[in-house]
C-alpha cells in the first residue's frame, strides 16, 4: 500500500490539501481523521477495481439484516493492511497522535446488540475467506439512542452519529431504487395469463450508501455493506404544490418519506409506529432485491433470471427481512413474467433463514389489515403462499388440524413472519446446538415434522481479529511471541497455547497483561465517571442488553448478599470485587429500566459506605457499544453469562470474554453448552437449572417462588430489601422487581437458581486467591476459543447452506 513511512506522509499531506485545501497547521483533528480515512478508502477502491473482473462470475451472498454493528473501522483496517506501525510513526513525525484520530471516529448507529454485531462479524469473515458476501441494511440517520445515566435513570438521547458525516461511505445516487407503498392492485387477463398491476402507489426513492468491507491481509476480496437511505421523489406534483403555496403538504411528504430511515426500531405502541416499522422492513428488502436483480443481469449479461439461484444466495438474519420471500416472488411473477411454480423454486432455492428467537412472544407478526393496506401486492402473494401450503399440508396430514393451525401464515388476525420464513426458505438454522434442538423439538416442532431436511445448526462465532488481535494488542503480542503469527489467520492455531499451561513465566506474563488491561479500563472509567476502581480486584462483568431473561437482577441480588455479609463480617469477603454492568434497556421496557436504576442505586449505596467500599464496587458503564466492549472484554476476570437456561439463543459476548481469558460463570444456555464442551467442566463455572428442567417447569408447572423465599433466609433478606428502606428515598421504586419475583412467580427462575449461583461464585472467589491455577484456566479458555471464530461459522454456512467456495486457510498458515 505504501512503500515506506515517507511515501505515506507525502500521500497523507496531499490528501489533506486535496480535501479542504488545508495545511497541517490549519486542519482540525476531524480533518486529519477524515483525510486518513479517505486515503485508505481510495486505496481500497484501487484493490477492488483490480479484482472486479475475477469476481464477476462468482456466486454472491447477500446478507439482509436490520442491524450491522460494525463499530469503528480505522484501527481495524490499519491492522488488516498491516500498516498500523508505519502509519503511527509517520503521523508522529507530523506531530499527530494516531490515538487522537482514532477517538474522532463515531460508532455507527446501525444496531442494538448481538444480532447486529454477529452480522458485522460475518461480513468480516466472508471477506477474509474470499467469499463475495455483501451486507444489505438501512442507513439510519439516528441510531437506537445514546444512553445517558441521570440520577441513576436511563435517559435516551438521539444518537446523531452522522453529525460530521461518515467518511467511510460512498453515496451512489445513480444506483437508487424506487420502492412502492400503499395503492391498489388491479388484475387483467393478458395473453391468457392473470396479470397484476400495482397502481396509485406512493413512491419512495432508496438511495444506496456503500461502506467497504475488507478483512485481515486479503486485498483480493473486498466486499460491500450497502445501506439504504429513504428520499422523496421530487416530481412535477411536488413543485405544483409548492407553487400553489401548499408548503405544508410538500414538507409533510418529504418528512414522512425520510422518517423511514431515521431511526432503528421505532416505538410500536401506536399504529403509526407499527406502520413505520413495517415500511422500514419492506423498504430495505425491496431496495436490496431490486439492486441485486439489476446487478445480476448486468454481471451475467442476461435478461433472464432462470439461473438466479445458482449465482445468488440471499440470507435473512432473523425475521425482519422475511419480506424478501414475497418480494422476490413479486419480481419474478410481475416483472419477469415467470409462472408460479418456476418463481417459487427460484425463491426457495435462493433464500435461507437464521432464527435467533426462542421465546414465542418475541416472534414477529404483523396485523393483516396493516400488511394489506401498506403492501397490497405483497399481501396477495403471501395469501397465495399460505393457500398453496395449506392445500399441500391437507394432502399430507389429512386429519391433523393442529399441525395446519400451528404452521399457517395467517392466524388470529396476524401474518406470522417466522412461519412465512420457514415455508419460503431452503434452509432454517439455529445459532447454537441447544437453540437448534429447542426450535426443532419445541418452538417449530410441527414444521420440523414437515421440513426436517431444512433445519440445521450453525453455532455463532465472532471476529477474533477485532476482539482479540485489535482490542487486546498486549495479549496479541504475547501470543505471537509464544506460538508464532499464524493464529491471526487460523484461529485453530490458538490450541498451541495448551503447551504453555505449566509455564510459570508465561502465566505470569499473562497475568501482567490482564492487569495492564484492567488499568486501561480503570483510567477510562475514572475519566468518564469519576469512580476510582482497584485494578487488583476481581473484575466481574455483565455487559449486554438489559432484559429479564438475561437476569441482571440475579447478579444484583448476589451483590446485595455480599454487601449484607460484609456489613456483618467485614472479613467475610476475600479480596476486593468490582462488578461492572453495561447495556441498554428498550425505551418502553419499564422493568429493564428499573433494573438499571437498581444497579446505580446499589453502586451509590456501596460507594457511600466506608465499611465496605474498599472491598466492593459497582459501576454501570453508560452507552455500552462496540468500542466500549473492546475496552471491557480484555479487562474482565469473570464473564457473567447467567440467562435462564433455554432462553438465550447463543450469545456472542461469552465468546469475546473467553478469547480474552475471562472465566465463564454461567448457566447451560446457548453457546455456554459448547464452551463447556470445548474447555471441559473443570474450566467453566456452571450453575442452576438446565434447559430441560426449565422447559419441564414451563410445560407442567410445579415451581413456586414463595417456597424458595420462605426456605432461604438469604433470599428473603435480599428480596425484602427491594421493598423496604434499604435504598434511601426510593419508596416503591423497585416494587416491579419484587412483584416479578413473588407476585408473578419468578418467570425466569431467579430465586430457584440463586443458591447455586452464590455457591459457584464463591468457588471463583476462592480460586482467584490461587493466581497460578486461575491463570492456567484462563489460558485453557483462550486456547479453546478458536472454534468460536466467525471464520468457522462462515465456512459452515458456505458448505451447508450457500454452497459456495472459499479459500483454504490451512494453505495460508503453512508458510
Amino acid at each position: 500500500m505504501f512503500a515506506d513511512k515517507e511515501s505515506f506522509k507525502q500521500a497523507y499531506l496531499m490528501k489533506l490539501l486535496e480535501g479542504e485545501g488545508l495545511t497541517l497547521n490549519e486542519a482540525t483533528l476531524w480533518d486529519k481523521f477524515s483525510a486518513l480515512v479517505i486515503l485508505l478508502k481510495e486505496k481500497i477502491s484501487m484493490y477492488r477495481a483490480v479484482n472486479r473482473n475475477s469476481q464477476s462470475l462468482v456466486k454472491q451472498v447477500y446478507y439482509f439484516s436490520m442491524e450491522f454493528l460494525i463499530g469503528r473501522l480505522l484501527l481495524n483496517y490499519l491492522i488488516n493492511f498491516k500498516i498500523e506501525d508505519l502509519v503511527r510513526e509517520g503521523l508522529a513525525d507530523l506531530s499527530i497522535d494516531l490515538d487522537d484520530l482514532l477517538e474522532q471516529e463515531a460508532d455507527p448507529g446501525l444496531g442494538n446488540g448481538g444480532l447486529g454485531r454477529l452480522a458485522a462479524c460475518f461480513l468480516d469473515s466472508m471477506a477474509f475467506l474470499g467469499i463475495g458476501g455483501h451486507g444489505n441494511g438501512i442507513r439510519y440517520k439516528y441510531g437506537l439512542f445514546e444512553q445517558k445515566i441521570v440520577s441513576g435513570n436511563q435517559v435516551e438521547v438521539a444518537d446523531n452519529w452522522l453529525t460530521n458525516g461518515y467518511p467511510w461511505e460512498t453515496c451512489k445516487p445513480e444506483e437508487a431504487i424506487v420502492v412502492k407503498l400503499k395503492g391498489n392492485v388491479r388484475t387483467d387477463i393478458i395473453d391468457g395469463r392473470l396479470t397484476f398491476f400495482h397502481e396509485n402507489y406512493e413512491s419512495v426513492l432508496a438511495v444506496p450508501y456503500d461502506v467497504p468491507i475488507m478483512s485481515y491481509d486479503n486485498t483480493l476480496s473486498i466486499n460491500t455493506l450497502r445501506l439504504w437511505s429513504a428520499k422523496p421523489i421530487c416530481g412535477e406534483l411536488d413543485l405544483a404544490c409548492f407553487n400553489r403555496g401548499e408548503f405544508n403538504l410538500t414538507s409533510s411528504y418529504e418528512s414522512e418519506v425520510e422518517t423511514i430511515s431515521y431511526i432503528l426500531y421505532p416505538d410500536e405502541s401506536s399504529r403509526a409506529g407499527r406502520e413505520l416499522r413495517l415500511k422500514q422492513e419492506y423498504f430495505f428488502v425491496a431496495a436490496g432485491l431490486g439492486s441485486i436483480v439489476r446487478d445480476y443481469k448486468k454481471r451475467h449479461n442476461s435478461s433472464s433470471l432462470q439461473g438466479f439461484s445458482r449465482w445468488v444466495a440471499v440470507h435473512i438474519n432473523d425475521t425482519h427481512p422475511v419480506l424478501c420471500i414475497p418480494e422476490l416472488m413479486r419480481i419474478l411473477l410481475d416483472e419477469e413474467g415467470l409462472g408460479w411454480n418456476e418463481a417459487w423454486n427460484i425463491t426457495v432455492n435462493t433464500i435461507s433463514f437464521t432464527n435467533h428467537t426462542i421465546m414465542p412472544e418475541a416472534m414477529e407478526k404483523w396485523p393483516i389489515d396493516l400488511v394489506k393496506s401498506l403492501l397490497p401486492r405483497i399481501y396477495l402473494i403471501i395469501e397465495e403462499i399460505d393457500r398453496r401450503f395449506k392445500e399441500d399440508l391437507k394432502r399430507r396430514f389429512m386429519d391433523d388440524e393442529e399441525t395446519i393451525g400451528n404452521t399457517q401464515i395467517f392466524k388470529d388476525g396476524y401474518v406470522r413472519m417466522a412461519n412465512l420464513a420457514i415455508i419460503g426458505c431452503s434452509s432454517v438454522n439455529g445459532v447454537a446446538k441447544l437453540h437448534t434442538d429447542i426450535i426443532k423439538n419445541e418452538i417449530f416442532r410441527d414444521f420440523y415434522r414437515i421440513f426436517g431436511y431444512k433445519f440445521n445448526n450453525k453455532t455463532n462465532g465472532v471476529n477474533y481479529r477485532r476482539f482479540l488481535l485489535a482490542a487486546n494488542p498486549k495479549l496479541s503480542h504475547l501470543i505471537t511471541d509464544a506460538i508464532g503469527p499464524n493464529w491471526k489467520e487460523d484461529a485453530a492455531e490458538l490450541k498451541k497455547l495448551h503447551g504453555l499451561k505449566d509455564n510459570s513465566s508465561f502465566l505470569e506474563q499473562l497475568a501482567k497483561v490482564k492487569y495492564e488491561n484492567k488499568c486501561r479500563l480503570v483510567e477510562r472509567i475514572k475519566k468518564t465517571q469519576g469512580l476510582i476502581l482497584d485494578p487488583a480486584s476481581i473484575f466481574d462483568v455483565q455487559v449486554k442488553r438489559i432484559h429479564a431473561y438475561k437476569r441482571q437482577l440475579l447478579n444484583v441480588l448476589k451483590i446485595m448478599h455480599l454487601y449484607n455479609k460484609a456489613l456483618n463480617d467485614p472479613e467475610s469477603l476475600t479480596g476486593s470485587h468490582t462488578f461492572i454492568f453495561g447495556g441498554k434497556a428498550a425505551p418502553g421496557y419499564h422493568y429493564a429500566k428499573t433494573v438499571i436504576k437498581l444497579i446505580n442505586a446499589l453502586s451509590r449505596k456501596i460507594e457511600q459506605d466506608p465499611k465496605v467500599n474498599k472491598k466492593l464496587k459497582v459501576v454501570f458503564i453508560e452507552n455500552f457499544n462496540v468500542s466500549q466492549g473492546e475496552l471491557i472484554y480484555p479487562a474482565a476476570d469473570i464473564s457473567e453469562q447467567i440467562s435462564t437456561a433455554s432462553k438465550e439463543a447463543s450469545g456472542t459476548g461469552n465468546m469475546k470474554f473467553m478469547m480474552n481469558g475471562a472465566l465463564t460463570l454461567g448457566t447451560l444456555d446457548g453457546a455456554n453448552v459448547e464452551i463447556k464442551e470445548a474447555v471441559g467442566e473443570e474450566n467453566i463455572f456452571i450453575f442452576g437449572l438446565n434447559a430441560e428442567q426449565v422447559l419441564n417447569y414451563t410445560r407442567n408447572g410445579g415451581y413456586k417462588s414463595w417456597d424458595e423465599y420462605h426456605a432461604n433466609s438469604v433470599i428473603s433478606t435480599c428480596v425484602d430489601q427491594l421493598r423496604g428502606g434499604f435504598f434511601e428515598n426510593m419508596g416503591e421504586e423497585f416494587r416491579v422487581l419484587y412483584d416479578s419475583l413473588l407476585i408473578y412467580n419468578d418467570e425466569f427462575f431467579v430465586l430457584k437458581d440463586f443458591p447455586s449461583y452464590i455457591d459457584t461464585h464463591k468457588k471463583l472467589q476462592a480460586l482467584y486467591l490461587d493466581q497460578k491455577s486461575w491463570n492456567r484456566i484462563s489460558l485453557v479458555n483462550m486456547a479453546e476459543s478458536g472454534v468460536f471464530s466467525s471464520d468457522r461459522s462462515i465456512r459452515e454456512y458456505a458448505d451447508g447452506i450457500w454452497k459456495i467456495k472459499y479459500r483454504n486457510v490451512n494453505n495460508l498458515t503453512s508458510h
